[in-house]
C-alpha cells in the first residue's frame, strides 16, 4: 500500500510536469516521429503503474487527441497532488519552526482559510491535523487519481480494433515472408547436403560395384577390395542420410518424446545443463520440432560462443503457450549479426506465431526466452 501511494504521488507530479511540457511543446507533436515517441513513453509509464502490457501502435490522430486530454486532465490532477504534498511539507515545517519566522511572515496552515501559526497551540493542534488529513488523501486519493489518469491515457492511446487488425496483418505478412524464406533456405540446404554428400557417395558405390563386376572373372582380389570399399561407402551414405533426416524431424522426438530428447541434448552438451521440465502434455509435432531446434541451437551457442561454466534450461506450458528459457553464466554480448543462429530461431518460431527475446548484456548472463503457441 505504501508503495502504491508513493508511486501514485510520483506519477501525478510527473503528470503535472509532462502536461505543462505537452502544452508548451504542442507544435512539436505535429511531427509524427516526435508525437509517437512522446505518446509511447506515456503509454509505457501508464502501463507500468497499472501493471498491464502496452503493445501496439497508435494512430496520429489519437496521439493529438491524447495530448489535448493530457493537458486538460493531467494539469488539475497534478496540481491536486502538488497542493496536497506541498501542504504536508508546510505543516511539517510550521509545527517545530513557526517561531523562527518574522511575525508578519509566519507560515499558514489550512492555506485555503489562511490560518496563520502564531502560537504553539495552533501549531500542535492544526499542524498534525493537517498532516493527518492530507496524508490520508495522499494515501488513498492520489493513487486512485493516478490510476484514473493512467486508464484514460491507455484508453485514448489504445489502438482501435481496426488498427490492431491492420497491425496483426502486417505481422503475419512479415512472418509469412520469413517462413517462405526459411523454407526455401531449408530446401536448398537439404538439397545441397543430399547432392554433395549422400548422392556423391551413392555414385561412388555404383562405380565401385561396376568395376567389381567387370573384374569378377579376371581379378578376384580386386573385386573383394572394391566390394569392401562399396560397403564402407554405403555405411557412410546411410550415416549422412540419417543426419539430413534428423534436421527435418529428429527421430528422437518420435522415440523418446520432447522430455527425453531434451535430456539427450543436455547430456551431450560440454557445459553442464540444469533442466527444469514441467509435466508437459502432448504437444503438436511442429511445436516439438521447433522447441527441439531452438534448444539445440541455444545450447550449441552456449558451448561455442558463451565461454560459460554452466547453463540452465526451463520448459513449461501455461495454457496454450509453451515457454522456453535458456540461461548461461557466460560472457554475454550475443550479437545476432555475427551469425549465432538467433535469426534462424526467430524465423522458425515466427512460423508458429511465437516470439523470441534475447537478453545478453556484456559480461553476462545471457537469457534466451521463447514463447510458442501450442493449441491443438
Amino acid at each position: 500500500m505504501r508503495d502504491r501511494a508513493f508511486s501514485g504521488s510520483v506519477y501525478l507530479l510527473a503528470t503535472l510536469a509532462t502536461a505543462v511540457a505537452t502544452a508548451v511543446a504542442f507544435p512539436v507533436l505535429l511531427v509524427p516521429a516526435a508525437a509517437r515517441g512522446w505518446a509511447r513513453r506515456h503509454r509505457q509509464r501508464a502501463g507500468r503503474l497499472l501493471g498491464v502490457p502496452t503493445g501496439g501502435r497508435t494512430a496520429g490522430r489519437r496521439i493529438l487527441a491524447w495530448a489535448l486530454a493530457h493537458v486538460a486532465v493531467g494539469f488539475p490532477l497534478g496540481m491536486a497532488a502538488l497542493i496536497c504534498l506541498g501542504n504536508i511539507l508546510v505543516a511539517a515545517v510550521a509545527i517545530p519552526l513557526w517561531w523562527a519566522f518574522p511575525a508578519d511572515e509566519r507560515p499558514s496552515l489550512l492555506s485555503f482559510f489562511d490560518v496563520r501559526v502564531d502560537d504553539w497551540a495552533t501549531a500542535l493542534i492544526l499542524g498534525p491535523a493537517q498532516i493527518a488529513v492530507l496524508g490520508a488523501a495522499a494515501w488513498w486519493v492520489l493513487p486512485a487519481l493516478a490510476r484514473l489518469h493512467a486508464r484514460l491515457c491507455l484508453a485514448v492511446l489504445a489502438p482501435s480494433a481496426r488498427e490492431r487488425l491492420t497491425e496483426r496483418v502486417d505481422v503475419l505478412t512479415r512472418s509469412r515472408v520469413g517462413v517462405v524464406d526459411a523454407h526455401g533456405a531449408e530446401l536448398q540446404r537439404i538439397e545441397r547436403d543430399l547432392h554433395d554428400g549422400t548422392q556423391a557417395r551413392l555414385v561412388t558405390i555404383a562405380m565401385q560395384v561396376g568395376l567389381a563386376r567387370e573384374s569378377l572373372a579376371d581379378d578376384p582380389d580386386t573385386v573383394a577390395t572394391l566390394l569392401r570399399q562399396a560397403h564402407e561407402t554405403a555405411e557412410e551414405a546411410m550415416t549422412e542420410l540419417r543426419t539430413v533426416l534428423q534436421t527435418i524431424y529428429p527421430p528422437i522426438l518420435a522415440d523418446r518424446g520432447l522430455d527425453g530428447a531434451l535430456a539427450a541434448l543436455a547430456a551431450r552438451s560440454s557445459v553442464p545443463v540444469h533442466i527444469e521440465l514441467a509435466d508437459l502434455p502432448a504437444l503438436p509435432a511442429a511445436v516439438e520440432a521447433v522447441a527441439y531446434y531452438v534448444i539445440a541451437e541455444a545450447l550449441t551457442n552456449v558451448t561455442k560462443h558463451a565461454a560459460a561454466t554452466r547453463a540452465a534450461l526451463r520448459v513449461e506450458r501455461a495454457g496454450d503457450v509453451l515457454s522456453i528459457e535458456v540461461t548461461d553464466d557466460g560472457k554475454g554480448g550475443a550479437d545476432e549479426a555475427r551469425g549465432t543462429g538467433i535469426a534462424g530461431m526467430r524465423r522458425r518460431v515466427a512460423a508458429l506465431d511465437g516470439a523470441v527475446r534475447l537478453d545478453s548484456p556484456p559480461g553476462g548472463p545471457t537469457t534466451l526466452a521463447v514463447q510458442v503457441p501450442c493449441a491443438t
